[in-house]
C-alpha cells in the first residue's frame, strides 16, 4: 500500500503522522498554513473553506470549495487540495507573489477587517470564479453598484451569492464582500488553475491508513467494500464527512475502523431511464444539482435550502438517509417523490421504498454489514410540487419543520397525493391521512381548507428549543393553504 500523501498547493505532502481523526484543518495548520481558521467546527462558518479538485460536470475538473474542519485529512489521500495562500500568483524571481483576482477585489472594496473569516471567503469565491460557464452576462465595471441589479442573489457577472452562503463574517459586514463577488471577472487563458480544469483529476486511490489503533480505509470498489463491511460490522461508512465531522469534533468521536466510500464509481452513477431515476449514494448534493439541472423540480426546490453549498459539496443523499435524522432536508422530498433505496451487502441488492425504510428514531431496516448504494425515483414525475422547509433563517438552517408536495391533478381533481414530512415525528413520515384527504376530490380551496386540519394532526411532534409542538402544527396545515395559494394558477386542467 502506497504512503498516504496529499498534493497541497501543488507539494506532495504525506499524511503521517496525522491520525485517522486528524481533520484537514489541523493537518494544514500544523503544517504552517495557518489562513485555515477554526471558526465553529461544525462546517457553518466557512473560516476553515480550502479547494479540492474533483470530477467535472461540463469540464473534466471542478475546483470545489469544502470545510477543512469536517473532512479527515486521510480522506483526502491523492487528491489535490488549495488553500487561500496557495491562491496567490507567482511573481518574478525576487519578488513577492501577486494577489490572485479574487484577492485583488476583495481587497480594493474593503471586504475584509479583522481577516479571520477572509480566508474562507477567498476560497469559496475562488471556487465561484473557476466555476465554468458563470460568465453569463456581461462583465461589471467597477464602477458598478450591484444593487441597481435586481436579482439581488447573482451578480452581473453570473456570480451566484449562494457559493458563500456557508461562510459567516461578524465585522465587516457582507455589502463590500458582495461588491467584490459581482467585481470579479473571467480568469484569464494563462490562470494555471483555469488550466488545470481542461484535465481529469485524480484518480481514487485504495487507502490504508492506521495509526493509535484506528484506521481509516478506502478499498478500490464496491465489491472490496462490502466484503470490508461484512468483516467489521462496526465500522462508521463516510462519505462526505458532513455529519460525522461534527461528532469527531464536538463529541469527541474516535472510531476505530472509518470505511470511505465518496469515490467508489459503482456509487457515483446518475442514470435517467425511461421509468425512473438512479442517484448513486455517493454522489454529492452539488453534482446531483448540476447534472439534473432542473429536471426534478422537487428536488431543485429542496437543494438550495439544504445547508450551505460547501455543505453541499460534500454531502450526499447515502449520508442524509443514512443518519435516520427526523429532521434531515432530503427525506421528505424523496418520500414525496415515491422514492426506494437500493440495499448493498456482501449478499447482493434489495430495493427497499424510502417510506418502509425508517422504524424508529435513527433506526432503519439496514442490516450491519449494509449500505445504500442508490437512491431511485420512479418516473412520470408529479406536475405540482412543492418543498417548504420552515426554520428561523431563510437558508443555511435546520428546519423545524419540512413539508414536501408532489400531486397529479388532471380535469381540475386530485389523482394522487404523495406528502412528506419532517420534524413532527422520530422519523421522516409520509402524510398519509392527507393524502387521502385530498385524492380524488376537486382542487379547491374548500379541499384545501378541509384538509389542512388533517395535515395539522399528522405525526407526534414536540416541544424543543427549535419550536413548540403547537407551532409545528400549526405550519403543516398552514403549508397546505400555502401550496393551494402557490399552484392554483398554474394547475394543469
Amino acid at each position: 500500500m502506497v504512503a498516504a500523501r496529499i498534493t497541497v498547493n501543488g507539494k506532495n505532502t504525506p499524511i503521517a503522522p496525522s491520525t485517522p481523526h486528524t481533520t484537514m484543518l489541523d493537518f494544514l495548520r500544523e503544517r504552517g498554513l495557518t489562513g485555515t481558521k477554526e471558526g465553529c467546527a461544525e462546517g457553518e462558518c466557512g473560516a476553515c473553506s480550502v479547494l479540492v479538485a474533483r470530477p467535472g460536470v461540463s469540464k473534466p475538473t471542478d475546483w470545489v470549495a469544502v470545510n477543512a474542519c469536517l473532512v479527515p485529512a486521510a480522506a483526502l489521500d491523492g487528491q489535490e487540495v488549495i488553500t487561500s495562500e496557495g491562491l496567490a500568483v507567482p511573481g518574478a524571481p525576487g519578488t513577492p507573489p501577486e494577489l490572485h483576482p479574487v484577492q485583488e477585489e476583495m481587497a480594493v472594496r474593503g471586504g475584509s477587517q479583522c481577516g479571520y473569516c477572509t480566508p474562507g471567503f477567498i476560497c469559496s469565491m475562488a471556487a465561484e470564479y473557476y466555476r465554468p460557464n458563470r460568465c453569463t452576462h456581461a462583465e461589471p465595471a467597477h464602477t458598478a453598484d450591484p444593487a441597481d441589479d435586481s436579482d439581488t442573489e447573482h451578480g452581473p457577472n453570473g456570480f451566484d451569492l449562494h457559493a458563500l452562503s456557508g461562510n459567516l463574517c461578524r465585522c465587516t459586514g457582507y455589502r463590500p464582500i458582495r461588491d467584490a463577488a459581482f467585481a470579479v471577472g473571467t480568469p484569464a487563458g494563462e490562470d494555471p488553475l483555469a488550466q488545470r480544469r481542461e484535465q481529469s483529476p485524480p484518480a481514487p486511490v485504495a487507502t490504508e491508513y492506521t495509526r493509535d489503533g484506528s484506521a481509516f480505509l478506502r478499498k478500490s470498489t464496491l465489491a472490496e467494500t462490502l466484503q470490508l463491511l461484512r468483516e467489521r460490522p462496526d465500522a462508521v461508512v463516510v462519505a462526505g464527512s458532513t455529519d460525522f465531522g461534527v461528532e469527531v469534533n464536538i463529541r469527541s468521536r474516535r472510531a476505530g475502523c472509518v470505511v470511505a466510500v465518496d469515490r467508489l464509481a459503482e456509487m457515483r452513477e446518475l442514470r435517467v431511464e425511461s421509468d425512473r431515476i438512479e442517484i448513486g449514494a455517493a454522489l454529492t448534493l452539488t453534482e446531483i444539482e448540476r447534472r439534473l439541472d432542473g429536471s426534478v423540480p422537487l428536488l431543485a426546490e429542496l437543494f438550495p435550502q439544504f445547508a450551505s453549498r460547501l455543505i453541499r459539496n460534500g454531502a450526499t443523499l447515502g449520508g442524509n438517509l443514512g443518519t435516520g435524522s427526523p429532521i434531515g432536508d432530503s427525506p421528505p422530498v424523496l418520500l414525496a417523490l415515491d422514492a426506494s433505496v437500493v440495499l448493498a451487502d456482501a449478499e447482493g441488492e434489495r430495493e427497499v421504498p424510502l417510506a418502509d425504510y425508517f422504524t424508529g428514531y435513527r433506526q432503519s431496516v439496514r442490516r450491519p454489514g449494509e449500505l445504500i448504494r442508490a437512491v431511485r425515483v420512479p418516473l412520470p414525475l408529479s406536475p405540482v410540487v412543492a418543498f417548504h422547509k420552515i426554520a428561523k433563517r431563510r437558508f443555511d438552517d435546520i428546519s423545524s419543520v419540512a413539508v414536501a408536495f408532489a400531486l397529479d391533478i388532471e380535469g381540475g381533481i386530485v389523482r394522487k397525493a404523495r406528502i412528506g414530512l419532517g420534524g413532527v415525528a422520530a422519523t421522516p413520515i409520509r402524510s398519509l391521512a392527507t393524502e387521502a384527504a385530498l385524492e380524488g376530490k376537486p382542487w379547491t380551496a374548500e379541499t384545501a381548507e378541509a384538509a389542512a386540519p388533517v395535515l395539522r394532526a399528522e405525526g407526534t411532534p414536540m416541544n424543543d428549543h427549535r419550536a413548540s409542538a403547537d407551532y409545528r402544527s400549526a405550519m403543516l396545515g398552514q403549508s397546505l393553504l400555502k401550496l393551494w395559494a402557490q399552484t392554483t394558477e398554474a394547475v394543469p386542467s
